[in-house]
């Protein structure tokens, strides 16, 4: 079986074709310039500096080229990094697809799709129910093959999907658990929190922020459509049903200076706020423990305030779980 980027122990070194998914140029103290890269294929994502570098290289090596790199896998700064002999273009004749560089959710979509629609069943609420499924069918093809994110949690082809149904899941829980909560109002926002992020990103390859993304925001776009579709099917724009699941959406991210519009005010939006907070944090540190020796520590996670865990010696658990890839 061929190895693959994350095959590679420090020190070995690879000649492999992989995708660079994301270029920055960047000067030196000397002001000399260089390109910082994030490389990846199925496997997973290392970065890489390419030295002496000039304007015209980062035209050359920019995001979603395909190359073939000659270099080794090193440490530094305890992270891993590949240290590059070469690298050139493959051309579009060599018989290379985006799509094989491109990590994937760990469930397929038609398996993720059809949970999903269970617990669409279950939202017995009319007007939560006609535009979760309004939406799900009008956003199909992009939800179920877009990440939840271009670089931090579920960053991966069909990403959103599955964060959103690992939310619902958690939310199955925690609703048989505590009566007094609102199922359907919970599982509509599960489904519907981060729906926006279709038209914040790009796609699953080579993921850029849109202008919309940037200038607006997924949490807003989703509120958009929401409105959107209660018009094109003709509900009530006033009722309480709609607006109780506008502030869903709007209030997800819980803080203010996490961009959230609204802090939670019911008691579903916070407990929707919490589980993606704490989906999002368990994949995160999942996938790095994934990629840890045991008996060491990951590396420093910006996502989780730059903070390291341990995996430990004998980690049978972690050793059986889904590889997020």
């Amino acid at each position: 079986m061929l190895k693959r980027l994350l095959d590679y122990n420090d020190g070995e070194e690879f000649d492999l074709v992989l995708m660079i998914k994301s270029s920055q140029l960047r000067h030196t103290k000397n002001d000399k310039l260089f390109l910082v890269l994030q490389f990846s294929d199925g496997s997973g994502e290392i970065r890489g500096n390419y030295w002496d570098a000039a304007e015209s290289d980062a035209q050359m090596f920019s995001a979603g080229s395909i190359v073939e790199v000659n270099g080794k896998r090193e440490e530094y700064q305890g992270r891993p990094q590949i240290k590059i002999y070469s690298m050139r273009v493959v051309g579009p004749d060599e018989g290379y697809d985006l799509s094989q560089f491109v990590k994937s959710a760990p469930e397929k979509k038609d398996d993720m799709a059809e949970e999903i629609n269970k617990y669409v069943f279950e939202i017995l609420n009319p007007t939560w129910n006609r535009i979760v499924r309004f939406l799900l069918k009008k956003w199909n093809d992009r939800f179920f093959n877009y990440p939840a994110g271009k670089s931090n949690h579920h960053a991966v082809q069909g990403g959103l999907a599955f964060h959103t149904l690992s939310m619902l899941r958690d939310t199955k829980g925690i609703a048989d658990n505590y009566s007094q909560i609102n199922r359907s109002l919970l599982y509509a926002g599960c489904i519907l929190h981060d729906m926006g992020k279709v038209l914040e990103m790009s796609g699953p390859i080579a993921t850029q922020y849109t202008a919309e993304g940037n200038l607006v925001g997924h949490l807003v776009l989703i509120d958009e459509q929401i409105m959107m579709a209660a018009q094109e099917l003709k509900l009530d724009l006033a009722s309480e049903d709609l607006l109780l699941l506008r502030h869903m959406v709007l209030s997800h991210h819980g803080k203010y200076e996490y961009a959230s519009p609204r802090l939670p005010q019911l008691l579903e939006a916070e407990i929707l706020h919490r589980i993606d907070d704490m989906d999002a944090a368990v994949y995160a540190i999942t996938n790095a423990l994934q990629h840890t020796k045991p008996g060491t520590f990951t590396e420093p996670l910006f996502s989780q305030d730059g903070k390291r865990y341990y995996r430990p010696k004998e980690d049978a658990a972690l050793d059986n779980s889904k590889k997020l890839e």
